[in-house]
């Protein structure tokens, strides 16, 4: 995987800055001022535009209409900057999590402050003390094309900061609620924000919505793929399959860095010294015996994506910026890299999720889980087992399918002749959002399925840990019951401990 570098020059792998940047942006957190470095860039910023509006020189949306009003001339920084954020606050639908607005809005403040977007430190500061107070806007997920950045739901964000919409704030036991954004600023004691036009543009011109929702559906499919690698080397050790599988030598020989990790994740689960239990076959069905390359094909694109979802979070999306002593008027707010990854992401955790509803097809099945009862039903006749289950899984990836399809393949133009191509990049990470959420279901039917394969076959149980754990969740069946919390439960299960193993600490 390459490397990125944040903004201290500091090497990290493209997923620990990413998982860096969430941990960030959560509750409670708070962004540094700007340092003397920074605000020496951001004021030759400054100079280089103040240099080009003494020369008589056009600048887009200083001396210039927005968009395909570009045409005409514009006068007035604070009426260019109010009016630039009231005619985009058209966004609809339900808010993003507050969770994705907490990260937009460090995105934004992290490009800001890098010195290529004309910002006055003065008003970056006021908008970083407001975030550090927790002051969190809420965000409509529809209604932005993503092409000249995610101008609708931003320009909500800048109109909470004026008073105006809603935001969220934390209530009691960790709950988000919302409220009028005008309470929750006189509640922090501050008055409502106007933006200048400068200030406005570099907010909302930028990529931040679609970033930082992908970022967010990035880490969970890691999640979703570490924990399926967690339940194949769980159900190779119930079933007793041939261990040669899952040999570093299979993976060795090929040569594919995620196939090599996801085998080893897989031999983490199982004992050293398995050996193929003769009832099973030589060669096991490929939702298990080539799960570490199916695993690992994903891994993969997963980390493709991360890189470059980190040097999009690591740089500068917004229009006109100022570069070598020039104002340049460009296109970085296009988010078509973004859209790609996020895309990728989709079809990706559609893999995963399908290997897992693939897994539990196995464990149902007597001529796959060792002719034990169908449906692993231990009142066959009288009992379905886990017939609903598997039902339920199955709709959960044919809507996972529709979900991912990609939303670049449904651009359209708009904008009078202005955008006429677009890249529809935060309509396609809220779906890949959704199919996660399906994803992690997929995941939850497929430890139900171990759990009661490890019932039925007798397996021990360890007294503590993540299948003694899985075990209370999903006790054996001595009569059908609903199922439906314990599938949720036991995702969240496999949620928090894929989780905590990505990042090397203890599960339990």
């Amino acid at each position: 995987m390459t490397t990125t570098a944040d903004a201290s020059e500091t090497q990290l792998t493209s997923r620990a800055y990413l998982a860096d940047l969430v941990r960030n942006a959560a509750w409670g957190t708070k962004v540094e001022s700007c340092t003397d470095a920074d605000i020496a860039r951001m004021g030759a910023s400054s100079a280089v535009v103040a240099k080009q509006l003494a020369a008589g020189e056009p600048i887009y949306g200083l001396t210039q209409g927005f968009g395909p009003l570009v045409v005409y001339a514009a006068d007035s920084e604070m009426e260019q900057g109010t009016s630039l954020i009231s005619h985009l606050g058209t966004a609809q639908g339900r808010p993003l999590d507050p969770e994705v607005s907490r990260l937009v809005l460090l995105l934004r403040l992290n490009s800001m402050r890098r010195g290529y977007s004309a910002v006055s430190p003065d008003f970056w500061q006021r908008l970083a003390d407001l975030w550090n107070l927790g002051f969190t806007p809420v965000i409509p997920r529809d209604g932005t094309v993503s092409a000249s950045g995610d101008l609708q739901p931003l320009a909500h964000a800048a109109l909470a900061f004026t008073g105006f919409g809603e935001a969220w704030v934390r209530a009691g036991h960790g709950r988000w609620v919302t409220q009028p954004a005008a309470e929750v600023l006189a509640d922090l004691g501050t008055a409502p924000l106007q933006w200048p036009v400068r200030e406005a543009l570099a907010f909302v011109n930028g990529t931040g919505v679609g970033l930082a929702q992908t970022i967010l559906n990035h880490q969970s499919a890691l999640r979703l793929v570490r924990a399926a690698a967690v339940l194949s080397g769980r159900l190779a050790t119930l079933l007793r399959s041939n261990p040669e599988h899952f040999d570093a030598g299979i993976s060795t020989a090929r040569g594919q860095s995620g196939q090599l990790v996801v085998a080893d994740w897989i031999r983490q689960e199982m004992p050293a010294d398995q050996v193929r239990d003769p009832r099973r076959p030589l060669q096991e069905p490929y939702s298990l015996r080539c799960a570490p390359q199916v695993l690992g094909a994903v891994l993969d694109q997963l980390n493709a994506a991360g890189d470059l979802l980190a040097r999009e979070a690591n740089g500068v999306t917004d229009n006109p910026i100022t570069f070598d002593g020039r104002v340049l008027h460009g296109g970085n707010f296009h988010a078509m890299p973004v859209g790609f990854a996020s895309e990728q992401i989709g079809l990706a955790l559609h893999m995963a999720a399908y290997l897992a509803e693939r897994q539990l097809g196995l464990v149902v099945n007597p001529a796959t889980n060792g002719d034990l009862p169908i449906m692993l039903t231990p009142r066959a006749g009288r009992g379905c087992g886990l017939a609903g289950v598997q039902i339920s899984a199955t709709s959960f990836i044919s809507k996972i399918r529709q979900l991912v399809y990609p939303a670049s393949l449904t651009t359209l133009p708009t904008n009078g002749w202005n955008q006429d191509h677009v890249p529809m990049t935060l309509n396609g990470a809220n779906s890949v959002a959704e199919a996660l959420e399906l994803g992690w279901l997929a995941i939850g039917s497929l430890a139900l399925g171990v759990s009661q394969l490890t019932a039925m076959l007798g397996h021990k149980v360890e007294r503590a840990g993540l299948w003694a754990d899985l075990a209370e969740i999903s006790p054996p069946l001595d009569a059908d019951r609903p199922m439906a919390a314990e599938v949720r439960a036991a995702g969240d299960l496999f949620a928090k401990h894929a989780g905590a193993s990505l990042a090397g600490t203890d599960v339990d």
